[in-house]
């Protein structure tokens, strides 16, 4: 069963703000300039107008199980504590004694119910108010002043199926309004287990010399799939599995956010065996399958089981639902590095063997050692060394990139196929109309 979705064409030929984006209906032709993946001053402008003004992804509830648990972190470029209260509630601080700005939390994880800062020890309970001020009697004593000491949270948070978000802008809309369709994908991930899902212990962190834009657009882009990663579908096949690029697409879900559904890639653990999972995971599979059509309806158990899928939400968050399920977190630190972090999303309580089959399968692929990620990271380390070869030439194509596979199912279908640049292209319009012009940065308009 391949996953459909009620999305109209792309009908708006009208410019769309900037001359980064050479975007032509008649031609159907679509390109951007490589600017946008070197600049500083592109770079400032998206932390400002995108990370500084949309939700971004900070982590999944079930890091911080108990409470007093606390994960550090940054995104943004802003360092960021991420708790649950002593209450149970989850909360997201800037990482800054409100004092001097000391960073409050050294740690990147632990369990405690107060934070206190080495420099002063000012000490603040982990629901954010202040507990303790040495020599307080030399500091005002009304509540206002008192007040004005708690910890400073985060504008906005909210949580949809565990997964937390924040946002620096108090003036976002909702954020059901803002992931849209994506709310329903990520939905269909937390149905999978029966018993809800939950993130392993540990990250996988590593920092990729490339444009964090780069990132977004090697998971949307099922054209590369095939000479890319020719050595693991080399092994697929030896494995007696067929792959295949046939009835797989790409959705652009709306506001930035893509959706690419794969059906001929690979096998996925518990919901569609392939023969290098083993005969006993095939028996499971069969019970596994039986499971969830009788918990969710037999259509909404095909529709989560029988395809894989490789999910962007904009701007930060991509989940990898294949094998395995991977969480990933795009968190920018200049123009050409990006930092990557990585959890596995598992069923709970699923039997030790079927969760070792599980990790197995992800590190041999979307692991950072596995068959894929190196290729993915090398091809697009490549691009961010390639594009300062054209740098200033200008004129004519020579320093643009074309993006126009596939551009004509923007106007005629609500699809495209995996394999055309659909969602990229999704992903470029929307940044373009985030960032706008940047004034003495952009190419000759097309």
């Amino acid at each position: 069963m391949t996953t459909t979705l009620p999305l109209e064409p792309v009908t708006d030929r009208l410019d769309i703000g900037n001359s980064f984006i050479a975007q032509d209906w008649d031609a159907l032709t679509f390109k951007v300039h490589r600017s946008a993946y070197r600049e500083n001053a592109v770079f400032n402008r998206e932390r400002n107008e995108i990370w500084g003004h949309t939700w971004l992804y900070l982590g999944h509830e079930t890091e911080i199980p108990v409470n007093g648990d606390f994960k550090t972190r940054t995104l943004g470029g802003r360092p960021l504590i991420f708790v649950r209260d002593s209450n149970g509630v989850v909360q997201a601080y800037l990482n800054a004694c409100p004092h001097r700005g000391t960073i409050l939390c050294r740690e990147t994880e632990g369990r405690t119910k107060n934070f206190q800062c080495f420099y002063h020890a000012w000490t603040f309970r982990n629901s954010g108010e202040l507990a303790a001020l040495p020599d307080s009697d030399a500091y005002p004593t009304d509540s206002e002043f008192v007040d004005s000491l708690s910890l400073r949270k985060v504008p906005r948070l909210g949580i949809h199926e565990g997964f937390v978000f924040i946002a620096f802008d108090d003036t976002v809309p909702e954020l059901l309004d803002h992931l849209g369709k994506a709310a329903d994908f990520m939905s269909m991930t937390a149905t999978i287990g029966k018993d809800g899902m939950t993130t392993l212990p540990g990250v996988q962190k590593y920092s990729v010399r490339g444009n964090w834009k780069l990132a977004v657009e090697n998971a949307m882009d099922g054209y590369h799939f095939a000479p890319t990663h020719n050595t693991f579908v080399g092994y697929l096949r030896e494995t007696g599995f067929a792959v295949t690029d046939h009835d797989q697409y790409a959705h652009d879900l709306g506001d930035g956010h893509g959706l690419l559904v794969l059906t001929g890639h690979n096998g996925r653990i518990g919901m569609i065996w392939e023969p290098r999972f083993g005969e006993a995971e095939k028996i499971r599979t069969e019970s596994k399958r039986a499971e969830m059509a009788e918990r969710l309806g037999a259509d909404r158990a095909a529709t989560v089981a029988d395809a894989s899928r490789i999910l962007f939400v904009f701007p930060n968050l991509l989940l990898f639902d294949l094998e395995a399920l991977t969480i990933r977190q795009l968190e920018p630190v200049e123009p050409g590095v990006t930092d990557v972090r990585a959890w596995q999303f598992v069923e709970k309580g699923e039997p030790d063997d079927v969760r070792a089959l599980r990790l197995k399968t992800m590190a041999s692929f979307v692991g950072p050692g596995g068959l894929a990620t190196p290729d993915d990271i090398e091809a697009y380390e490549a691009v961010q060394r390639g594009i300062f070869a054209t740098a200033g030439f200008d004129s004519g194509d020579l320093d643009w990139s074309d993006m126009s596979r596939g551009m004509g199912d923007d106007l005629t279908g609500p699809r495209g196929r995996s394999t055309d640049e659909g969602a990229m292209r999704s992903f470029w319009r929307h940044w373009s109309k985030r960032v706008g012009e940047i004034a003495g940065v952009s190419g000759e308009a097309k």
